[in-house]
């Protein structure tokens, strides 16, 4: 994927200010940088959420047209009250939305694809509890694994390890570094060294500006 001078922002103020980079396709990037380097930004950006002021991105050649324009933004666990009365399996099935609509019920093979997201990222024997019952490791790889059910070709994840000990930050890497293993390109911000060493590629923010390491 082409990121080409993009520009984009909040209100009047550019945060991204001419970013132009590669991201390598079914590799994991680390997106790293100083709060307010604009990496939530640049996900948004790559997720659709936040529009361009100027500049394109270009897709990957091998990216299925369908797919590349659905991609899967994956959001912090603390974006989601502990209240929310969902399971881990409703939790992963929303992640079907993309493909069922809101309101039309799940297929055998909707809920095969959940049965078996929740399998990759180790859930599968949480499907019946509630989001709230969760350790924060726990809730973070269910949303990774509703990310997965979208079938995206590009998974975009906000800080997924924010918060967590640093066992439960391997278990996020081991499962990210699977899932690229499987051809699909993640972007994740961090602000952990060792993710981002561990990472295929480095994009670093700075300046409003991006430099590859």
């Amino acid at each position: 994927m082409l990121l080409d001078d993009l520009y984009a922002g909040y209100g009047r103020t550019d945060v991204l200010k001419g970013v132009s980079a590669e991201i390598p396709e079914g590799a994991v990037t680390a997106l790293v940088g100083p709060n307010g380097a604009g990496k939530s930004t640049l996900l948004g950006v790559l997720a659709g959420t936040v529009p361009l002021r100027r500049g394109k991105v270009t897709p990957d050649r091998g990216a299925r047209s369908a797919r590349a324009a659905r991609p899967a933004f994956v959001v912090q666990r603390s974006a989601v009250p502990d209240t929310l009365p969902l399971t881990v399996r409703a939790t992963v099935a929303m992640g079907r939305w993309a493909h069922r609509g809101l309101w039309r019920p799940l297929t055998r093979h909707d809920r095969a694809v959940v049965a078996r997201c929740m399998e990759r990222t180790g859930v599968a024997d949480l499907a019946d509890r509630g989001l709230g019952e969760l350790s924060g490791g726990q809730r973070q790889r269910a949303l990774i694994a509703q990310g997965l059910a979208q079938e995206a070709d590009l998974l975009l994840l906000d800080e997924p390890s924010a918060g967590l000990d640093h066992e439960a930050r391997g278990r996020i890497g081991r499962t990210i570094a699977a899932i690229a293993a499987e051809g699909v390109t993640v972007v994740h911000a961090t602000h952990f060294a060792e993710e981002a060493r561990g990472a295929d590629h480095v994009l670093t923010l700075g300046g409003g500006r991006a430099a590859a390491v």
